[in-house]
């Protein structure tokens, strides 16, 4: 495959949050939801798409605070990169209360460099979203004045991939699947763009065996995977002494063997793939973190997302089963994580 070099991009910040870039508080959580809760993990998601599909990929923005559009354009434009993804959520009316405005929509800008590039790249992105999501699509259109739009010196396009103002729409902001569906069809037209096949993600072939000694690719998005688990690895594509540790940390988490060699189990667990275990009070690891992003999303509030079955997340568990016609004895089986690993919904609008 030939070299491309993607840049990947989050609006906004966490660490504090950016004043405005939020929902209207959500009910039964009596917070907002603010816009990076969605951008971040989905920039993340897109790079390990990238890396999976071959690309090398760039994070114009590993830190969780903000940081200036200015700043953002200088690193981009002293990357030479391939062509640039930025990621972002819509907004309408005063931000205090929710409205009908939705869809996603694909954005570029006309004083690019690259701006016919852009505009295809648009396209190529916008066509997969449209198709691979429920979503209501708003087309693509131009933006003026947006420096990662017009400023850098890549062919460079912008996901709005729903309104923060609407209420459906705000639910999805927190819902990891829509987060990873975002993500996975951004790179497939990414793939579409460059005329390169798409590898899938869910397919547990085509990842490879990796451990201690291999290098590649693949071994990039192990550790960029690691770290969006809480390990803080150089991301270098060399499986070292401390990716081997942050392995071996790993699986003793979620309960795999600790043999440091990443196969099928292993990369499973990463992903969050079906088949998915049992779990319940005192469980911990990817799998729990996963069914409290879940219910988050689906407004049953679980405390802290730590990974940690606890009192709330049990509490949380046993409303989301008495609400959807499940027995609510707060163990989530095959039957529960059905229910909650669909898409959307969760509890109405009070």
């Amino acid at each position: 495959m030939a070299t491309y070099y993607i840049g990947a991009n989050d609006e906004h910040g966490q660490n504090p949050f950016t004043q405005g870039k939020r929902t209207p508080i959500m009910p039964y959580l009596n917070v907002p939801f603010y816009e990076n809760q969605f951008n971040r993990p989905t920039k993340n998601k897109f790079i390990e798409a990238c890396l999976r599909n071959g690309f090398a990929a760039y994070d114009v923005k590993p830190e969780l605070t903000d940081v200036s559009i200015g700043e953002r354009v200088r690193r981009i434009n002293r990357q030479n990169l391939t062509l640039l993804v930025t990621f972002g959520y819509n907004a309408f009316g005063s931000g205090n209360t929710f409205n009908s405005a939705q869809g996603i929509s694909v954005f570029y800008s006309t004083r690019n460099v690259n701006a016919n590039l852009s505009r295809m790249l648009s396209e190529d992105v916008y066509e997969q979203l449209i198709k691979g999501t429920t979503q209501r699509g708003r087309g693509v259109s131009t933006l003026a004045d947006v420096g990662v739009l017009q400023s850098v010196n890549c062919t460079s396009t912008l996901v709005e991939s729903g309104f923060m103002t609407n209420f459906e729409e705000a639910k999805l902001m927190r819902d990891p699947d829509y987060q990873t569906e975002v993500a996975e069809e951004t790179c497939k037209g990414v793939c579409t763009f460059l005329g390169q096949s798409y590898i899938t993600r869910d397919n547990l072939a085509n990842y490879p065996l990796l451990r201690a000694g291999n290098t590649g690719n693949f071994v990039y998005l192990l550790q960029f995977m690691l770290n969006q688990n809480g390990y803080n690895l150089s991301v270098d594509g060399v499986f070292g002494a401390n990716t081997a540790r942050a392995v071996t940390g790993f699986q003793q988490t979620n309960g795999l063997v600790t043999d440091g060699i990443v196969g099928n189990r292993t990369w499973q667990t990463l992903l969050t793939l079906p088949p998915r275990p049992t779990v319940r009070r005192n469980s911990r690891g990817t799998y729990v973190r996963y069914l409290q992003e879940k219910l988050t999303s689906k407004l049953y509030p679980t405390g802290a997302i730590d990974g940690i079955f606890g009192a709330a997340t049990e509490q949380a568990v046993r409303e989301f089963q008495r609400e959807n016609d499940l027995s609510a004895d707060g163990i989530v089986g095959p039957m529960t994580w059905q229910a909650v690993s669909v898409i959307g919904g969760g509890r109405s609008q009070p």
